[in-house]
C-alpha cells in the first residue's frame, strides 16, 4: 500500500476535526468528575492502557501475525476510545459521564504512550535492520497537535458559544463515524487486489482482539466491584477504539500504510461487535 494524499492530508485533517468535535462536548467538570469516581477511572485506565495492549501483544504472537501487521495491531490497541464509545454507552444505558471522562483522560495521555510502545513493538516484531526509528519527541508533538490541541479549541469554543457548540457537536458526532467509514472505503478500494490477503493475515486476530477486550473490560469492572452501568461503559471504553487515530499514526506519521490494515478491520468490526455486546449485557 502506498502513502498518498489520503494518508498525508485527508486523514490528519479529518482527525483534527473529529477531535475538535469531541472538544465541543467536553467541559472542565468532565475532568473534575474523575475525582468523583476514582476507582472506576483507575479500572478504566488499566483496561485501556495495560490490559488492551497486553492482549493485543499475546494475540499477535499466538496467531503469528506478519510483522508490519502485528505492529499495526499494537497501534489500534494503543489508540484511545473516541466518540463512538460515548455514543454506545448512551445507547446501551452505561455510565455516560464516566465514558466521557475516560475518553478525555486517556485521549490526553495517549500522545505520550503511543510513540514509546509503537517503537518497542517495531523492534520486537520486525527483524533487525528492517525496523524503523520513530523520533519520540517529534511524534509526541505531532500527536498533541492533531489530538489535544483541537480538543482544547473545542472546549474554548463551547465556553464562549455554548448554544452554537451544542448544535455543532451533534454534527461532528456523526461526522466522526461517517468519515471513518469513507476513509476505510477509500483505502479498501485503492488496495482492493491486496485486501483479501490482508484480511486473511490479520482478520481473525483483529476480531479475536475486539471481542476479547469487550468481554474482559466488562468483567474487569465487575471483578473490581463496580456497578453494572460502569461495567458496561468500561467494556465499551476498552473495546471501541479510535480507528481514525490509529490510521493516522500508521499511515501519516510512520508512513507505513500496511500497518493501517488492522485499524481498517477493527474499525469495521467494532460497530457490529459493540452492538452485540451492548445487547447481551443489557438483556436482564
Amino acid at each position: 500500500m502506498q502513502a498518498d494524499i489520503l494518508t498525508k492530508l485527508v486523514l490528519p485533517l479529518s482527525l483534527f476535526f473529529i477531535m475538535f468535535g469531541m472538544g465541543l462536548s467536553l467541559k472542565v467538570m468532565d475532568f473534575k468528575r474523575i475525582f468523583a469516581f476514582p476507582k472506576a477511572v483507575a479500572v478504566g485506565i488499566v483496561g485501556q492502557m495495560v490490559l488492551l495492549p497486553l492482549v493485543a501483544f499475546a494475540i499477535a504472537n499466538l496467531f503469528k501475525v506478519p510483522p508490519e501487521l502485528a505492529v499495526g495491531l499494537m497501534i489500534i490497541a494503543l489508540a484511545p476510545s473516541g466518540v463512538t464509545s460515548n455514543m454506545y454507552s448512551y445507547l446501551f444505558k452505561g455510565d455516560v459521564a464516566l465514558s466521557i471522562s475516560l475518553t478525555a483522560l486517556v485521549g490526553f495521555l495517549s500522545p505520550f504512550t503511543i510513540p514509546l510502545v509503537v517503537l518497542w513493538s517495531s523492534h520486537y516484531f520486525i527483524q533487525t535492520g528492517q525496523s524503523f526509528d520513530l523520533p519520540i519527541l517529534k511524534t509526541i508533538i505531532q500527536l498533541l497537535v492533531i489530538t489535544v490541541v483541537p480538543v482544547f479549541f473545542g472546549m474554548v469554543f463551547f465556553k464562549k458559544w455554548p448554544n452554537t457548540a451544542e448544535k455543532m457537536e451533534r454534527f461532528f458526532k456523526w461526522f466522526s463515524v461517517i468519515i471513518m467509514f469513507v476513509i476505510i472505503g477509500l483505502i479498501m478500494h485503492k488496495n482492493w487486489e491486496n485486501m483479501g490477503q490482508f484480511f486473511a493475515d490479520v482478520g481473525v486476530a483483529t476480531i479475536t482482539l475486539n471481542v476479547s477486550v469487550l468481554i474482559l473490560g466488562f468483567y474487569l469492572a465487575k471483578w473490581s466491584k463496580l456497578d453494572k452501568k460502569q461495567s458496561i461503559t468500561i467494556g465499551f471504553e476498552v473495546g471501541l477504539q479510535n480507528g481514525t487515530l490509529a490510521m493516522v499514526v500508521a499511515g501519516s506519521i510512520i508512513g507505513n500504510t500496511t500497518m493501517m490494515i488492522p485499524a481498517v478491520t477493527y474499525g469495521l468490526l467494532m460497530f457490529i461487535t459493540g452492538g452485540i455486546y451492548g445487547w447481551l449485557v443489557t438483556r436482564d
